[in-house]
């Protein structure tokens, strides 16, 4: 696996199970997947020679990040080493204006978007979109590479807000989107395998603060069985049109109306399927792996009626284990994840996962933990 992240140290773990060995390329030995993995490799998966090293004796390549060169991975594959996803798959997750082209050649409903050059030509793009006398404003721009987290994310309120101009000091390309008017944003998860096999988990909502996913709730309380079903046959159609195996997540937008908008893909295991480690049968975890080896995929179901996933957050406690007596004794059934971080202020160093019948208990309880734990809550 390429990439020491979270992504990495949790797939590692559902692999153990299946006697999986596992060989990561890590940026440096204290990455959160370096501290646990048996075999590590410390190198820039920028270069080619360290990706070509690394990848000789593994039996497939897959990733926690979806940031490795697509002519690399080409060169991988020319090699003769499985790369999953594949970069033809994968550049629709590094690349949104080609994510954003090819998605509307299939018809995928989508924000108004498209390429833009410069702040005036985010006016032009704002004006085009314009009704009643208004202006089009606001706008979103995004850097079409290498943005995550709300980073690489701006919006634009107007032609003189100094946002308009700030993507483009980035060299990349830009991507304008309308600003969407949602009710909420959901999330649709699948795993697809090489052979074509693929499972779609229950759509479910995902709650952001500041840019940052902050909670998860599985599945999406209140969401209309037919639009449900809609996300997930969407998402399980971008996956086999794309070619992705493994794990893919499709961020929606969910409209006032109960329409659904694509907003963002991810190829990868996901921040809004870390419930599935503790509320489905099979986490998104174990099938990613389960796709990229080729081998039958598991039951995505939800084991409990309600599941959700809280982020934790640095905060003010930098050693976070005291807070485990606190946490362990209120909730006997609440289930941990952390990820061997240093702590930081607004960095994500662990999830917590909270199932049941109820979902306002079990909201309260995913609540409580992840604010005892970053030290927002106290008693």
């Amino acid at each position: 696996m390429v990439g020491g992240g979270q992504l990495a140290r949790m797939t590692h773990e559902a692999g153990i199970p299946l006697g999986i060995k596992f060989k990561l390329l890590s940026d440096t030995a204290q990455d959160s997947a370096a501290q646990v993995a048996g075999e590590v490799v410390v190198g820039d998966y920028r270069d080619l020679d360290t990706l070509r090293r690394f990848a000789q004796g593994c039996d497939v390549i897959t990733f926690d990040h979806e940031h490795v060169p697509t002519e690399h991975l080409r060169a991988l594959e020319a090699d003769g080493i499985p790369v999953r996803p594949g970069p033809d798959a994968l550049l629709h997750a590094q690349d949104k204006g080609v994510m954003r082209a090819r998605l509307s050649e299939l018809g995928v409903p989508a924000p108004r978007n498209r390429l833009v050059s410069d702040p005036d030509d985010v006016a032009a793009f704002a004006r085009e979109g314009a009704t009643g006398g208004a202006d089009g404003f606001p706008v979103v721009l995004k850097t079409v590479r290498g943005g995550y987290d709300g980073k690489g994310v701006w919006v634009v309120r107007g032609a003189d807000d100094p946002n308009a101009s700030e993507p483009f000091k980035a060299g990349v390309g830009v991507l304008a989107e309308e600003k969407v008017d949602f009710a909420r944003e959901l999330a649709a998860n699948v795993v697809r395998s090489p052979h074509g096999q693929a499972v779609a988990y229950p759509v479910v909502e995902s709650i952001q603060v500041d840019g940052v996913c902050d909670t998860v709730i599985a599945p999406a309380p209140g969401l209309d069985p037919d639009t449900s079903v809609r996300a997930q046959e969407l998402a399980l159609r971008v996956a086999h049109e794309l070619g992705v195996v493994g794990h893919l997540a499709v961020e929606l937008f969910e409209t006032a109306d109960g329409e659904v908008l694509v907003n963002e893909l991810a190829m990868r295991p996901h921040n809004s399927g870390h419930w599935t480690q503790d509320g489905a049968v099979t986490s998104q975890f174990a099938n990613h792996v389960r796709a990229v080896l080729d081998l039958p995929l598991g039951d995505p179901r939800c084991r409990a009626p309600w599941t959700v996933m809280a982020n934790v957050l640095g905060g003010d406690y930098p050693d976070m284990y005291p807070a485990y007596l606190h946490c362990m004794a209120r909730d006997p059934q609440l289930k941990i994840h952390m990820y061997g971080k240093d702590v930081k202020p607004g960095r994500k160093v662990g999830h917590v996962n909270v199932y049941g019948d109820a979902l306002a208990d079990v909201r309260e309880r995913a609540a409580h933990a992840a604010g005892y734990l970053r030290g927002t809550i106290t008693e």
